[in-house]
């Protein structure tokens, strides 16, 4: 019995999808973030969902759930079964390995809040050291 569930335990893990953090330095940087923030958005990442894309948290105590690798809450940002919230999505389509619509929505929410919108930023990455991002190529 203890072999089956190591086993299915080591599948479970196996189906994370983890990006590296050169992999999503280049699909921000792609996506138009300045240069001079991916250490920002690295940190946030790290500290957020451990740059797995199919991260998924919650229930939160107003009974949302924070999705992806960004960690959207579902509250505001997307829809939970449907599209919705200010970024347009189905918060599973934030679970994938396309991280392009997780990139788009994290944009929008930085662009009203700044990285205070994250608390894991605020908490491990505001006025700490950041990740170095020079041995990613972009």
């Amino acid at each position: 019995m203890k072999v089956l569930i190591v086993v299915f335990l080591l599948f479970a893990f196996s189906e994370a999808k983890a990006v590296t953090k050169c992999e999503l330095v280049k699909a921000l940087y792609n996506a138009g973030i300045p240069k001079a923030q991916l250490p920002d958005w690295v940190c946030l990442v790290q500290y957020e969902s451990l740059f797995n894309t199919e991260a998924k948290y919650g229930p939160n105590k107003d009974g949302s759930y924070d999705y992806g690798i960004f960690q959207i809450n579902s509250r505001y940002w997307c829809g939970i079964g449907k599209v919705g919230g200010e970024c347009n999505l189905n918060c599973n389509s934030l679970l994938n390995n396309d991280i392009s619509d997780d990139i788009t929505c994290a944009k929008r929410i930085y662009s009203r809040h700044k990285f205070s919108a994250w608390v894991a930023w605020d908490k491990y990455c505001n006025g700490k050291p950041l990740p170095p991002i020079s041995d990613c190529k972009i």
